[in-house]
């Protein structure tokens, strides 16, 4: 009878707006801090006047996001499983998931780490740039992938936290993380003058004690819960599951990263000022992203529970209410940028030239919020739901569509037609998931 009555209570959950804001605003806070670390890093080398450093650090910087980001599944993927055992009850998976992640982080970030310098050379091959600029992108590169290990851990940390819906967890374990990253970013970039490769040691320190304080937290948990025989951990058919899921995601952060990295790429096709004016406002895009992740970390959470619970309701509630909120957050990020974004650039970076540029692409940027937020949100819809390889060939059409707009429209407009693509991008990401939707919830419930 009690074991029922359980089930009952597991599988009775409601998905409303306090339950979403309970998740997604400390993230959404969370999320913020790491386009404000970008945005410092970027302050800090802009203040040295030099438009080469700024550059290198841009290029450095999506060099190591191509890298890292393609392993995002550390937290994405561990949240979705999280959440649907924790939506059926199970907190022996929950201890299981968790330790496999940090299996996979442990090995995967020192083969990363190990490597450095030969990405540090694929990335200097791959961006073409002028050789200042691609000095100090190695410099950057070579020192912040010691942190590989420490970064992936964190990741799988994450991940565990928000698949139990633990917002306000991750959102202290965030502020750790980037506030010892910010704040020794200026000490050791600037104060010390050591410029980029400040910068880069700054993130290897902070990401080491984020690690400590994240294990020893989580640590402690498993210590007051059932305790995890040995074998679950690799259990054959559950670690498969894992790596199929963490294949597809990986597949589609690739993919994500290499339309930015295409993205830059062409913007250093024409010139440093150009490719440093985008890097200005990419930052501004990834801080409207960052509104949009924390309301898709909620959908993650709360669709993968009601998958878990097998719960449609719950289900249904997650997708409307994340979709509600996301499109209100899209809408005032825009609207600040679209006020302030002129004066935002003119705080970031001290070169004029720099400052030119940006103002005349300002208004692309500004709109990205709105056309990305249907794709976030489907993203954690899908990730929570574990339907990876929808969203992977989802991202593989969409890549297609974004490389045909970047091809037709940056020769014929320039920057402009640059940035006209990434929208094209957007776009095609959200609205195909969502056609597809509806199939996948039949079938699922």
């Amino acid at each position: 009878m009690d074991q029922a009555s359980t089930t009952a209570n597991i599988r009775s959950f409601a998905v409303t707006n306090r339950s979403v804001l309970a998740i997604a605003v400390p993230m959404t806070l969370a999320y913020l801090t790491t386009p404000l670390l970008g945005i410092v890093d970027t302050a800090v080398v802009g203040q040295f006047g030099d438009a080469a450093l700024l550059g290198g650090l841009a290029a450095g910087a999506l060099i190591f996001d191509v890298v890292f980001t393609s392993f995002n599944f550390l937290r994405s993927g561990t949240t979705g499983l999280v959440a649907q055992a924790f939506g059926r009850g199970d907190q022996l998976e929950e201890q299981a998931v968790f330790w496999r992640a940090v299996l996979i982080a442990v090995i995967a970030g020192i083969v990363l780490a190990a490597l450095a310098p030969l990405v540090a050379v694929a990335g200097q091959w791959f961006m073409g740039a002028e050789p200042r600029v691609s000095e100090a992108m190695a410099v950057y590169i070579c020192i912040r992938l010691l942190a590989a290990p420490f970064s992936l851990i964190n990741y799988a940390i994450l991940g565990y936290v928000l698949g139990r819906g633990e917002g306000g967890l991750g959102l202290m374990l965030q502020l750790v993380l980037n506030g010892i990253n910010i704040a020794l970013c200026s000490l050791l970039g600037l104060k010390l003058g050591w410029g980029v490769a400040g910068v880069a040691w700054a993130t290897v320190t902070g990401e080491f004690l984020a690690m400590l304080l994240g294990l020893a937290i989580v640590i402690r948990r498993f210590r007051a819960a059932p305790r995890l025989p040995r074998h679950r951990v690799l259990d054959l058919p559950a670690f498969l599951r894992m790596l199929s899921l963490n294949r597809d995601i990986m597949i589609r952060s690739f993919s994500l990263l290499a339309a930015f990295a295409l993205f830059t790429r062409q913007g250093a096709q024409f010139g440093t000022v150009t490719l440093a004016a985008n890097a200005v406002l990419m930052n501004f895009f990834l801080i409207a992203g960052y509104f949009l992740d924390g309301f898709a970390t909620a959908a993650e959470q709360l669709a993968g529970r009601a998958v878990g619970a097998r719960a449609a309701i719950p289900f249904r509630q997650a997708v409307r209410l994340t979709l509600f909120w996301g499109f209100g957050l899209a809408g005032a990020a825009t609207l600040v940028l679209l006020l302030e974004g002129t004066d935002l650039v003119a705080l970031i970076t001290t070169s004029e030239d720099v400052r030119a540029v940006a103002d005349i692409y300002l208004l692309w940027a500004a709109f990205t919020a709105l056309s990305g937020v249907l794709a976030f949100q489907m993203d954690g819809v899908f990730i929570g739901a574990t339907w990876s390889r929808d969203m992977r060939n989802m991202m593989l059409l969409s890549f297609l569509a974004f490389s045909a707009a970047l091809l037709i429209m940056a020769s014929a407009f320039g920057n402009h037609g640059l940035w006209a693509a990434l929208h094209v991008f957007l776009l095609a990401r959200g609205f195909s998931l969502l056609a597809i939707l509806r199939l996948r919830v039949r079938t699922a419930f």
